[in-house]
């Protein structure tokens, strides 16, 4: 298993940023690769991702989610084994740093080859930034919430 490991801060409180990464379903909008993604239950999501080519499917399953504090997942069914968590760290009350934290298991020779050339590391930076830029031109503003806790 690969692990990559990146943070950013936003300009936005906490709760609007974890109020964000409730809502899977905007991923497509700021994280590259990401074709589609399905909510099918509260827990459980449905991926479509191409990156570099290949294309992808599978599910994932919430196994952890405290509202403000943090969101785990890993993968349950299809092409892709992954596992990770985001956590969301209060740095002032206009202020979050959002960390995630995934290990994956790359499959054939070019999953192989962009990890050791830190192509998910990369994909990973850029998909934060992305959030940064998509949550604060928003004004602060979340597009939804979900706060249940798994």
């Amino acid at each position: 298993m690969s692990q990559v490991e990146e943070s950013v801060e936003v300009d936005v409180p906490v709760r609007t940023a974890y109020n964000q990464w409730t809502q899977f379903e905007t991923f497509p909008e700021f994280m590259g690769g990401v074709e589609r993604i399905e909510q099918r239950s509260d827990t459980l999501t449905h991926w479509v991702t191409s990156v570099g080519g290949v294309k992808r499917e599978f599910d994932a399953q919430v196994t952890e989610q405290v509202p403000d504090e943090r969101v785990a997942w890993t993968t349950v069914e299809g092409e892709a084994r992954q596992a990770g968590v985001v956590t969301f760290h209060r740095l002032g009350d206009a202020r979050t740093k959002v960390m995630l934290q995934m290990e994956f298991d790359p499959d054939g020779l070019a999953e192989t080859v962009g990890d050791k050339l830190g192509v998910v590391r990369k994909q990973v930076t850029g998909d934060l930034g992305r959030f940064k830029t998509f949550i604060e031109e928003r004004g602060g503003q979340e597009t939804g919430a979900w706060r249940g806790q798994v």
